[in-house]
């Protein structure tokens, strides 16, 4: 779970630093940067597992993909910034497994993480990324009611997730002649590792084991859960064979088995005399998805036998029974969602961009309170029922803006920045007033003229040409008896 994050240097993201709860909502235009603080938390997540080169190829540039990793630096101009860094301050699970299958237990949970990565020229190859710096290093616990400012249960929520106490740092870096990243190990003895640091084609962090270094390892993990959903309809209609593994993907694939699993571990754990069967979990899912469309009336996953797949079946309230992917695309982003909600495995950071994409405008509001649901609940202790789990989304949709808890919404908007002593373009994000984020002192609130468009949008005036006015042509919006004042009145007459 992240808690803090600072970025400088990556894209147009200078010198942003943004406090997070369990569930944020980033609203603000189109090519504002939204999806670049998406970007940046996903490069983090590559960078725990992969080189930093490959990290760097698997983010998009602005027209898709990048070929180019001097894209992700931040520029004015034709000039690029030599370096971007970043720092993030985060709660990882207290007991996981490395690579072999090895147990880790941390001997701390809060941590801080920084890395500052730099470009080079390089004769041989094309482009060069150079590691600078890479920290890994604990948060007191003391310091716990300080940093974590969204309103959380300290005795439940707090004590179960904040564990042990640290002196040294798990990683560092010196500089004398050269730059020095040193492991310091924690697991069962050994001394500290020392890397030259223009060696190193990856993070010390994506190297680490649960022997040596069992909290470097589990802060790996948690990185390595950070994902961004990308649920494609394509994907989710897709059947499984009876041997796919489940965990819904970032695209959505796996959702039978997925849903299969769960309700077979669900009977497995709870035995078949307690009355709560598989058939509770598909009742569960069933009755989440009722909140969307009305005539759902139970959920299912279908095995053929013959064909050796896994089929996802809905059944309507008059015994009309259809296969799962003729479902809407919204509604099976939905589906989706309602499954990663049950799933006690998925844990992590959870981005997605603009979910309200395919839902009706009336359902918005049901899409919202699922999107809360999966995050954890922080007047809980975290255990199989409560995943320390998060959601970010980030919109430019007014009815998502009206609907979300105020002390979740972050308001991005491009400002002229002042950096090294010069102007720069960047992205700043702000809160609204009398909220937990107010405490930030760094930051200014957002105006509220800022929020005018999305809580009273405003639709752009546009005259009708000739051709138009000759076929009568008018807008919904023109229409007087749909007007807002047209809609007061009747309301009005009708009391």
């Amino acid at each position: 779970m992240i808690t803090r994050l600072k970025i400088s240097g990556f894209k147009n993201l200078v010198d942003v630093n943004i406090k997070f709860g369990p569930f944020t909502c980033i609203a603000g235009p189109n090519a504002v940067g939204k999806s670049n603080l998406f970007d940046a938390i996903r490069f983090l997540s590559y960078l725990s597992n992969d080189t930093l080169l490959n990290a760097a190829l698997s983010i998009r540039a602005e027209e898709g993909k990048t070929a180019d990793v001097r894209d992700l630096f931040h520029r004015v101009g034709n000039q690029y910034d030599e370096k971007m860094s970043f720092e993030v301050e985060m709660i990882i699970p207290q007991a996981g497994v490395d690579d072999l299958g090895q147990p880790a237990e941390a001997t701390i949970t809060f941590l801080r993480y920084k890395i500052e990565i730099g470009y080079r020229s390089d004769p041989i190859l094309p482009a060069a990324l150079e590691l600078v710096t890479e920290e890994l290093e604990h948060i007191k616990r003391g310091e716990a009611a300080k940093r974590l400012r969204f309103p959380h249960s300290a005795s439940a929520w707090r004590n179960s997730v904040l564990k042990g106490r640290r002196t040294a740092p798990f990683i560092s870096t010196s500089e004398n002649n050269d730059r020095i990243i040193v492991l310091s190990q924690d697991g069962k003895g050994g001394r500290p590792k020392s890397f030259l640091a223009r060696n190193l084609p990856r993070t010390v962090l994506s190297t680490v084991n649960a022997v040596e270094s069992p909290t470097a390892l589990l802060a790996r993990r948690e990185m390595q859960s950070w994902r961004l959903l990308q649920l494609e309809p394509s994907a989710l209609r897709q059947p499984d064979n009876f041997t796919t593994p489940p965990g819904l993907q970032a695209d959505g694939s796996h959702l039978p088995a997925t849903l299969y699993y769960l309700a077979r571990n669900f009977e497995k754990t709870n035995g078949q005399n307690s009355g709560l069967g598989a058939s509770w979990v598909y009742d569960q899912v069933a009755s989440r998805l009722s909140e969307l469309i009305d005539d759902v009336y139970e959920l299912t996953v279908d095995r053929d036998e013959k064909r050796q797949i896994l089929i996802l079946q809905i059944r309507e309230r008059d015994g009309t029974t259809y296969p799962g992917r003729s479902l809407s695309d919204g509604t099976l982003r939905f589906l989706a969602l309602a499954v990663l909600d049950i799933d006690p495995t998925a844990g992590g950071v959870i981005c997605m961009e603009e979910p309200e994409n395919g839902i009706h405008p009336d359902r918005i509001p049901a899409i919202l309170r699922l999107l809360q649901d999966i995050a954890c609940n922080v007047e809980n202790p975290v255990g199989p029922d409560n995943p320390l789990r998060q959601v970010i989304v980030n919109t430019h949709s007014p009815v998502v803006v009206s609907q979300v808890p105020d002390d979740s919404l972050l308001v991005a908007e491009s400002k002229q920045l002042l950096k090294d002593g010069q102007r720069v373009k960047g992205v700043h994000f702000s809160w609204l007033p009398d909220t937990w984020r107010a405490e930030a002192d760094d930051i200014h609130p957002v105006s509220r003229g800022k929020l005018l468009s999305y809580l009273n949008p405003v639709y752009p005036t546009y005259t009708l040409t000739q051709e138009e006015q000759q076929k009568k042509s008018r807008r919904v919006v023109d229409r007087q008896d749909l007007s807002q004042m047209s809609f007061i009145a009747e309301l009005k007459s009708s009391d």
